[in-house]
């Protein structure tokens, strides 16, 4: 990690702080300028677990004491948005979703441009950054935000329930085999996938990519093509016939307890929060659940491959540079290294090609998440300034294919308004 000079030299005596701190945090002030506590607001996310454990090392280096809040996204999403519309500089280091948040906030002028800092630093490498993690964090030449997690879909399977244990190669397949296993009577489902209108659209990307489909084309709406009615027809059958009741209120929270319980045969979901489908302490299935890549389409295996969390700075904290020294030292080679080896999927190069790292997750999923940083999409949802609007259009015709109903009737409407909203979200995103 980086030593203490390297630290104090290049966030300047600014850092240098006296008082004694919190048993967690060190020493500093607790009051505000350049020389205050420096305060975090980080999601509830296993890379918060795992770095949370290592600030007091960043503390000592820098002789100052590091407050954090934990939320939930959307209590983030909530608090910054009350907070930055105010110009609080009450936060410092923010956690955010780069694909989610960043048009706005930067549109906004509520983030702090990270351009010369990330590709000045000695030692930094902004290079060794995934290409996707860096084209998604920089908006109109400017960096706003550091990656911190990387996800892809990954599919999880029964190994002790599908045909020779290895997984469907190929989205007919899957389908056919979840339909055939699926038997709820007898409490086991063929699939659980997310099916909430606006929660479901970032998982249901890489089936778009995989149809052929996209979003936007040419900055006007996709997603009532021929591709995209097919993506959503696809999706809507696998999780009405062969999914549970229920599966248009489901998310990522809902469908990870129905295959970490047995009670499913495939999941796609996120692969950074594996743990959370073979955690011991809840998980009936630790040993019998398999790994696999993305199942192909017509299109082929087109998953998304995202920087899914951030870290940035707030523009009007008073102490960026000590909030900038925090993101390099959570941020660096190392300290990636570390935390993949951990099991949290960095965005750094250099972690994916350290085999002692890639050695710490099971073997089948290193090789699916591989796959999908070499064939991934760098955008798992509609690439404008209003995600939630556009978002919540798209999972129309998907909810509505899940229900049985008229998904091209559904599409073409939902296509309409996507077309209507892109010209007025066009207007915003001038920084």
């Amino acid at each position: 990690m980086l030593n203490r000079r390297g630290l104090l030299k290049a966030a300047g005596a600014g850092v240098l702080l006296a008082s004694t701190g919190l048993p967690l945090t060190g020493c500093g002030h607790s009051a505000g300028g350049a020389d205050g506590d420096l305060r975090l607001v980080l999601a509830n996310h296993v890379w918060t677990t795992a770095v949370r454990k290592r600030i007091p090392e960043f503390s000592d280096l820098a002789r100052r004491r590091v407050l954090v809040s934990t939320m939930t996204a959307d209590q983030l999403s909530s608090t910054y948005n009350v907070k930055l519309n105010a110009s609080a500089p009450d936060v410092d280091v923010m956690m955010y979703r780069p694909l989610q948040e960043q048009l706005l906030f930067a549109r906004n002028g509520w983030l702090t441009d990270l351009t010369d800092r990330v590709s000045s630093q000695p030692g930094y490498d902004w290079t060794d950054f995934q290409p996707a993690s860096r084209e998604r964090i920089t908006v109109q030449g400017k960096v706003f935000g550091v990656p911190v997690v990387t996800e892809r879909p990954t599919l999880y399977y029964r190994r002790d329930l599908v045909p020779d244990g290895r997984p469907p190669a190929t989205l007919a397949e899957l389908f056919e085999t979840a339909k055939r296993l699926h038997n709820p009577a007898a409490g086991m489902y063929g699939f659980v996938g997310r099916g909430q209108r606006a929660a479901a659209v970032s998982m249901f990307s890489s089936y778009l990519y995989s149809f052929g489909g996209a979003f936007t084309v040419d900055q006007r709406s996709a997603i009532g093509t021929p591709e995209a009615i097919n993506a959503f027809q696809y999706y809507g059958r696998l999780l009405r016939e062969a999914g549970p009741i229920g599966a248009t209120n489901m998310s990522l929270e809902q469908i990870t307890p129905i295959f970490a319980q047995g009670k499913a045969v495939f999941a796609i979901d996120a692969d950074a929060v594996y743990r959370n489908f073979i955690d011991p302490a809840t998980s009936l299935v630790v040993d019998r659940t398999g790994f696999g890549a993305f199942p192909a389409g017509p299109a082929g295996s087109r998953p998304f491959n995202v920087p899914s969390w951030g870290l940035t700075i707030n523009a009007f904290s008073a102490r960026r540079d000590a909030a900038w020294e925090f993101i390099r030292w959570a941020t660096s080679r190392e300290m990636v290294l570390a935390l993949q080896a951990e099991g949290v999927p960095g965005a750094r190069l250099s972690a994916w090609r350290d085999r002692d790292t890639l050695g710490k997750f099971p073997p089948d999923l290193a090789a699916s998440m591989t796959a999908s940083i070499q064939a991934g999409v760098g955008l798992d949802r509609p690439d404008v300034v209003q995600v939630g609007r556009a978002r919540d259009i798209v999972g129309r015709p998907l909810v509505a294919s899940i229900l049985g109903q008229d998904v091209v009737a559904a599409a073409g409407d939902a296509s309409q308004q996507l077309d209507a909203f892109l010209v007025r979200d066009a207007r915003q995103r001038k920084i």
